[in-house]
């Protein structure tokens, strides 16, 4: 699986980890570089999840 830049946000509002992930974050503010929507479902997360500090 290709590396993820941080600064790529995900839009996916299905996703179990969406509240947690830094890139649903960045997507809401328009702060990242680039927006995707990524594999994740309401059963579990995409593998591309970056958790929030």
């Amino acid at each position: 699986m290709a590396k993820v830049p941080e600064d790529v946000g995900c839009e996916n509002q299905e996703c179990i980890q969406k509240d947690e992930c830094k890139r649903n974050l960045i997507a809401k503010k328009g702060i990242a570089r680039e927006v995707k929507t990524f594999g994740g479902t309401a059963k579990k997360g995409c593998g591309k999840f970056i958790a929030l500090q």
